[in-house]
């Protein structure tokens, strides 16, 4: 039997639609400007280059209906994603076989403190302070891929307050759900539990408390929650 020296953390578990079962989570991936509109309006080139990519921590996530404002920051953003859930991985997977390996697919949130990013772009530094702080994560139950199939098109929606603050289509990611998970698999060995948030549209923008945030991928599901 092995003993630790403090009990280890728990596994961070995802809801599932329609089963009570939970998705033990792993890694979560996330790429950086990955629809072209966005690119833009963070003042970069909307061309396909080469995907890039940044971690959140598995105890980021956060399920339910409140986003706590984090500290040290004034502007923290909305970044309304299609998350991918894997059920299976490896190494070199080939483009025609990556969605064998996704188990199913969510709406999320990758809220960012911008301050604290933008800091540390001009410092060359990593990101982590503005994208991996607790809580960055709102996410919704999982739908199996047996529910929803492997949606390529349909919107990608956040209303703040009722008014539409993004708004965009799955099939204006520049690189698509099976480029990500074989580009990653270049560089990383994925397995089951693994977490991709697949990038965000125009329109991302400050929340303050009291917020609340409405967003929806079509095809796959809503939910909402408010910043406190």
């Amino acid at each position: 039997m092995t003993s630790y020296v403090f009990p280890p953390a728990a596994v961070v578990g995802a809801p599932i639609a329609g089963s009570d079962a939970l998705f033990p989570v792993r890694r979560i991936y996330c790429i950086g400007r990955n629809y072209a509109a966005h690119a833009i309006e963070m003042g970069h080139d909307p061309n396909r280059e080469p995907p890039f990519f940044f971690q959140k921590n598995p105890n980021n996530l956060v399920f339910g209906d409140a986003f706590p404002y984090p500290p040290k920051t004034s502007d923290v953003h909305h970044e309304m994603e299609m998350v991918v859930a894997l059920g299976s991985g490896g190494v070199n997977i080939p483009v025609e076989r990556a969605l064998d390996c996704v188990f199913g697919y969510a709406v999320g949130l990758d809220m960012t403190r911008r301050d604290l990013q933008g800091q540390a772009k001009e410092m060359g530094r990593p990101w982590e302070v503005g994208k991996a702080f607790e809580h960055s994560a709102p996410m919704g139950p999982i739908y199996p891929v047996s529910q929803v199939g492997h949606p390529a098109s349909g919107l990608v929606e956040l209303k703040v307050n009722g008014k539409v603050r993004q708004s965009g289509d799955l099939n204006q990611l520049i690189w698509k759900v099976p480029e990500m998970i074989s580009y990653l698999s270049d560089y990383f060995e994925l397995a089951a539990g693994d977490v991709i948030m697949t990038g965000t549209p125009a329109g991302v923008g400050a929340v303050v408390r009291g917020d609340v945030m409405e967003g929806r991928v079509e095809g796959v599901g809503a939910f909402s929650v408010r910043v406190v």
